[in-house]
């Protein structure tokens, strides 16, 4: 496969939805509901921590328009998880649809349900509530052993041995470790320790959190959801409700964005209620303040990191140690915390002899985190890219050259990455081709231009993986159809990352046919083979594997029914992209021909589902160099260049994962530099909409220019591993390391702002 010529395969195809999305088609969850449906909005609380002591909905349920009410005492009491995982979840079943115990500022209180948005936004201002307001806890460095609980409830349980303690606060805890890390430490020039820090960014996804429900001809509820997980979201309606999953059906039309925001449950449970409850059909979507402050964002993480190495650069040992605030609810919190660490420390192999990595995941009374593109591993490769450059300012050591000297190499096995072999790493040519790009060795660490602005450059290295390893499933189903074309069925989602197109590419390589030819069918619980969902960077590597292994069997199946009506063997014939013929040309049939005949006395399917899970989780790499001016006067940071090298194996689709790269860029300069969530002391969240939490604009981001370079991933569909997450983790720990070297202040907190570099400055100087 490898000495093939590829036709379709690392081809900028344009992407199958690209002109109903660029001509405004309606494609969306709120494009597609019916107007007549119900309205649902959220009460939210206005505390961090309370007891709901009195609730009052007469006054509510007399405005007219209004059909439902629903409280705390309405609804099932099962403990469930809003977390897409599969099952079972390492996410505590911590929440209940609605709680007499609220957690945060902007939990649910009550779910309103009526015939116009005006009666249901009146309705909400008539409900009474009494609250016994309790002390929260906000501090999510305190919260470990805190005397006040978050989840004290008997009823919160853990399906997985995650060291998960409630009575603790405690989410998930834990150590891996592998060499004397105190004898080596010992034994090393130099040892550093530092601590960093990064906030709950949120993903702030053009679409916010929508979902539409309905009773179909069977009396089977039907969620059509902006999801990115339509087979965890059935399962865990299922647990909410108490119903059985066959009577749920979940679907998913394009999806306006998500970098994994739409990998919980936010908004689907509700709506789902009401409409299981009333029988009527019902939508529910949430405002940017509700998105912002009721969302899932990125778990904010603190990480210790001790290094020890020589003088020479030689890096021999790391200890990490992450706290992790999962906030009120423990979505993801047990496995964010786990990148950290595993897709942090591996990136120096090279030379290590000795690791520790431990973990702590706390509640606290804030909102609940969740999944966000690099989950766990962005915060982790902050903390240890920075302190590496802190180093090699130490040692008075070129960064590049101090990355070349320790970074992990193809063929190496890395046992802070689960002891995989790395098959397939091209890091070292990523390094050496950024800095060819970047002119890495012509420029100076910091230049001062003059004009009050000091110009300098960063550097950072990243990974991420390509799935879960040994868990997650992808899943594909090809068809040949009338007239010779086919039809592809996936469960993964496509949120406009183009995986319907790229899926449809490894399909159309395989069939040796157009992209054209292929007919996507997307996300249905009800109609497609199952698929873990989009999200853990795996569709490309896992699900288009499932996809490549079903296209060549597929071909045996209709090459042996081409052999009959021909009158020769199978292995005489050729598949083309419409017809199947021998080697010599002489005889041939057309796909039209063949799939006729499968319909009419045929006895083998011209339909093949393929199931694929890997034991293997290849990481992608990449290398990240920045060039920025600081000004000295006003601490305001402007970026001028940004180079990306990536290895994601063989890219499918060349646009695709150039424009991937670039919009992880964006986010992680926006990390970097801009988005901020902060809490009042009593745990209300200030940046509640676009104007108070800033992302940046197209003014804000410099020259982005992003190169490749392949290795090849035996084990993925055509050498392909991931490019999803890789490519927000190299901008934040460059950035600072640019900023330090313009200005001899490191910042170990995220975001930078210019207040903050400016008073870096000053006490500096001073």
């Amino acid at each position: 496969m490898e000495e093939k010529k590829l036709s379709v395969i690392n081809k900028p195809v344009r992407k199958k939805d690209a002109m109903s999305l660029l001509c405004g088609k309606p494609v969306y969850v709120d494009d597609i509901t019916p107007s007549d449906c119900l309205i649902v909005k959220i009460l939210h609380s206005p505390y961090a921590h309370a007891l709901i002591e009195e609730i009052n909905t007469a006054a509510a349920m007399k405005v007219p328009g209004i059909e439902a009410i629903y409280t705390y005492k309405d609804v099932p009491d099962n403990r469930f998880t809003m977390a897409g995982q599969t099952y079972p979840e390492a996410s505590p079943y911590d929440r209940l649809i609605l709680d007499q115990r609220v957690r945060f500022v902007g939990d649910a209180v009550a779910i309103v349900a009526g015939e116009t948005e005006k009666a249901v936004d009146k309705a909400l201002k008539l409900i009474k509530v009494k609250y016994q307001v309790l002390e929260p806890v906000l501090d999510f460095r305190k919260a470990k052993d805190e005397p006040i609980l978050v989840h004290p409830e008997e009823n919160w349980k853990a399906l997985c041995p995650v060291g998960a303690d409630n009575q603790r606060n405690l989410c998930a805890s834990g150590v891996d470790e592998d060499g004397d890390l105190e004898g080596v430490m010992e034994a090393c020039d130099i040892v550093l320790e530092n601590t960093y820090h990064t906030k709950a960014d949120s993903q702030a996804m053009m679409e916010t959190f929508r979902t539409y429900t309905t009773i179909d001809t069977y009396g089977r509820l039907h969620v059509i959801s902006s999801t990115q997980i339509v087979f965890h979201v059935r399962r865990i309606l299922s647990n909410a409700l108490g119903i059985p999953k066959s009577m749920i059906r979940v679907t998913k039309p394009r999806i306006g964005g998500g970098f994994g925001a739409k990998q919980s449950c936010v908004t689907e449970v509700f709506p789902a209620f009401v409409t299981w409850k009333t029988k009527k059909s019902a939508k529910l979507i949430y405002t940017r303040k509700e998105s912002q402050t009721a969302g899932s964002p990125r778990h904010e993480m603190e990480m210790k990191v001790r290094l020890g190495a020589m003088k020479d650069g030689t890096i021999r040992a790391i200890d990490l140690y992450t706290l992790s605030n999962t906030g009120a609810y423990g979505e993801h919190g047990p496995t964010t915390v786990g990148l950290s660490g595993h897709k942090s420390i591996p990136l120096y192999n090279g030379n290590l002899e000795a690791f520790r990595f431990r973990y702590d995941v706390v509640y606290t009374n804030v909102q609940a985190a969740g999944a966000y593109r690099g989950y766990g591993a962005t915060q982790g490769i902050f903390a240890l890219e920075s302190m590496v450059n802190e180093l090699s300012d130490r040692i008075s050591m070129d960064p590049a050259a101090i990355r070349e000297k320790n970074m992990v190499r193809e063929g190496q096995v890395a046992a802070s990455y689960y002891n995989e072999q790395m098959n397939a790493c091209a890091l070292d040519r990523c390094v050496a081709r950024a800095k060819e790009m970047f002119r890495w060795d012509e420029k100076p660490l910091a230049q001062d231009m003059g004009n009050g602005k000091i110009r300098a450059k960063g550097i950072a290295m990243a990974m991420q993986g390509s799935g879960i390893s040994g868990m997650d499933v992808g899943s594909a189903t090809i068809k040949l159809n009338d007239d010779g074309f086919y039809a592809l069925s996936i469960g993964a989602a496509d949120m406009g990352t183009g995986c319907d197109t790229t899926l449809a590419q490894i399909a159309a390589e395989c069939l040796e046919c157009s992209v054209d030819n292929i007919v996507v069918y997307g996300a249905d619980s009800d109609s497609s083979p199952y698929d873990s969902g989009s999200y853990a960077s795996s569709t490309t590597y896992v699900t288009g594997k499932a996809v490549e292994k079903a296209c060549c069997e597929l071909k045996e199946r209709m090459t042996e029914i081409a052999a009959e009506m021909l009158g020769c063997s199978c292995e005489d014939l050729i598949v083309g992209p419409d017809a199947i013929c021998t080697a010599d040309g002489s005889k041939r049939v057309s796909l039209a021909a063949i799939a006729e005949k499968s319909m009419n006395g045929n006895t083998k399917a011209v339909q093949v589902t393929v199931t694929h899970s890997s034991p293997l989780s290849p990481p992608p790499f990449m290398a990240g160099m920045v060039e920025l001016e600081v000004d000295k006067e006003t601490g305001a940071v402007e970026l001028l260049d940004y180079v990306a090298v990536v290895d994601c194996g063989t890219p499918i689709n060349s646009n695709l994962v150039r424009v991937q790269t670039e919009g992880g860029l964006v986010q992680g300069i926006g990390m970097a530099l801009y988005e901020d969530i902060t809490y009042s002391s009593r745990g209300k969240i200030a940046e509640n909409s676009l104007m108070q939490y800033k992302i940046p604009t197209r003014q804000d981001i410099c020259k982005l220019r992003v190169d490749f370079e392949s290795s090849y991933e035996k084990t993925g569909p055509f050498g392909a591993k991931s490019i999803g997450e890789i490519v927000i983790n190299t901008p934040a720990p460059a950035i600072a390391h640019a900023i330090y070297n313009a200005t001899g202040v490191w910042h170990r907190e995220l975001p930078i702002t210019p207040e903050k570099v400016l008073m870096g400055i000053l006490s500096h100087e001073n």
